[in-house]
């Protein structure tokens, strides 16, 4: 078993290396893709969402055999490290197993309140982010809403971590305008369109008004590239009328 792989097609977008921790989500969000990615149905995932069976243990072999000094690991893409009503105490061995190997970790999570207990162990080189996608708490229902999640960023920048947000998939374009314009506390914004359903935002021009914004306020930042390429049709577009 290697559990830490090389991400392929959007997913390579936020990382080069990642490890998955659970077998599901109980998140319940409803724009989510990991079902269909592990053919289960969405009901299936939120309620087998189990640590991996000895996943600490085979990770810990893998940084062993294979050199990833100096690389990051996300945590995670197809699971939330830390799911709510779940034991997430492997996340924490495993972000230290990962740093005893000289690796460093990036975290996304939608549950910051859980995350926080970890802080303690991360630290320079380790990156904490959350996703914010603007969505009402019933589009996201087992999850920390988004301003607990933002809270959480705020207290990992107090505690000088590098913090980021994923705002992918865009709900609600307001909302995530707002956060570029107020996110001080936060060190890279990535941002990328809804994907695999049908939304009323136009996708060109947000994607245009975003990295405006992005680059008014100083904001590092990463535009996904199928938002990039709603951009480049929209750029067209205007040019030819």
């Amino acid at each position: 078993m290697r559990p830490i792989y090389e991400p392929s097609g959007k997913a390579r977008e936020y990382a080069d290396h990642a490890l998955n921790l659970y077998t599901g989500c109980p998140n319940g969000c409803e724009y989510c893709y990991a079902p269909a990615v592990l053919h289960k149905s969405a009901e299936e995932f939120a309620v087998t969402a189990y640590p991996r069976k000895g996943i600490v243990e085979a990770a810990r072999r893998q940084l062993v055999r294979e050199d990833f000094a100096g690389k990051t690991i996300h945590l995670c893409f197809t699971c939330d490290p830390y799911p709510t009503g779940m034991p997430t105490m492997i996340t924490r061995e495993a972000i230290e197993a990962i740093h005893e190997a000289g690796a460093f970790v990036q975290i996304l999570t939608k549950n910051g309140s859980l995350a926080e207990r970890d802080f303690d162990i991360l630290g320079e080189g380790d990156a904490f982010g959350v996703t914010f996608t603007g969505a009402p708490k019933e589009v996201e229902p087992n999850s920390d809403d988004g301003e607990r999640r933002l809270e959480s960023l705020k207290l990992a920048k107090r505690r000088g971590l590098r913090t980021w947000v994923s705002c992918e998939p865009v709900y609600d374009e307001k909302a995530v305008c707002q956060l570029v314009m107020e996110g001080h506390y936060i060190d890279l914004f990535k941002i990328g369109k809804l994907n695999y359903r049908a939304s009323e935002i136009n996708w060109g021009v947000f994607g245009a008004i975003v990295e405006e914004m992005c680059q008014e306020y100083g904001r590092e930042y990463v535009i996904k590239e199928s938002l990039r390429d709603e951009i480049r049709r929209w750029e067209d577009w205007v040019a030819t009328t």
